[in-house]
């Protein structure tokens, strides 16, 4: 099943050295005693993202100093800082029976939204946005988490799929998913539709 809890770490690196930091960070994986971590690179760009089911709150000092290794390991070949998050399982409605998905890509789709309009965005989610994922056989996985302690607060959906890049994202380019995205733009993103923030990845191995 799903990971109550995950965190999310992403590292923007030179574009030269994308391979290279990849396999470094592997290798630390490797070394580091921490089971489940999975690591991704972004399809538009230079991004290495590491997702990692997290066994409990007291297993958080120990990944701090993990961290710092790892960002000893790395420096050279960033770019940026490390943008790490850590997430809370809300729902799902295709679930995972792993802790976190094992498809070959993963798409991160995140939004805000204002407290006040929660609840009630938790209901027309259910009704449009899960509605649509449920009957897409693109999307073998979706997860909904939320932010526990981020400098991006909000909504974050974990989506795993297995099939060509554009043939799931037509899933969430068709005229109907396109009203979803218009609707919610209005009622419950911050921001409105430019809130929406969407990054596919594609599994390292």
């Amino acid at each position: 099943m799903s990971a109550s809890l995950i965190t999310t770490v992403e590292l923007s690196v030179k574009p030269d050295q994308v391979g290279a930091a990849a396999e470094a960070w592997q290798a630390h994986h490797t070394a580091s005693g921490f089971e489940g971590r999975a690591l991704f690179r972004s399809l538009a760009g230079s991004t290495l993202l590491e997702l990692a089911p997290v066994a409990g709150w007291d297993q958080l000092e120990a990944l701090r100093a993990d961290w710092s290794q790892l960002w000893d390991t790395l420096a050279p070949m960033a770019e940026g800082d490390f943008r790490r998050q850590v997430l809370g399982f809300i729902d799902a409605p295709k679930p995972a029976d792993t802790p976190l998905p094992q498809t070959p890509y993963v798409q991160m789709r995140h939004i805000e939204v204002p407290p006040a309009v929660y609840g009630a965005y938790r209901d027309w989610r259910e009704e449009t946005i899960y509605d649509v994922v449920r009957s897409s056989d693109e999307v073998d996985v979706f997860l909904a988490y939320h932010s526990v302690l981020s400098t991006e607060p909000g909504v974050m959906f974990v989506s795993g799929f297995s099939c060509d890049p554009a043939d799931y994202n037509a899933v969430f380019t068709s005229p109907r998913y396109q009203e979803i995205v218009r609707q919610a733009g209005d009622r419950y993103i911050a921001g409105g539709e430019r809130g929406l923030y969407t990054e596919i990845y594609a599994r390292v191995s």
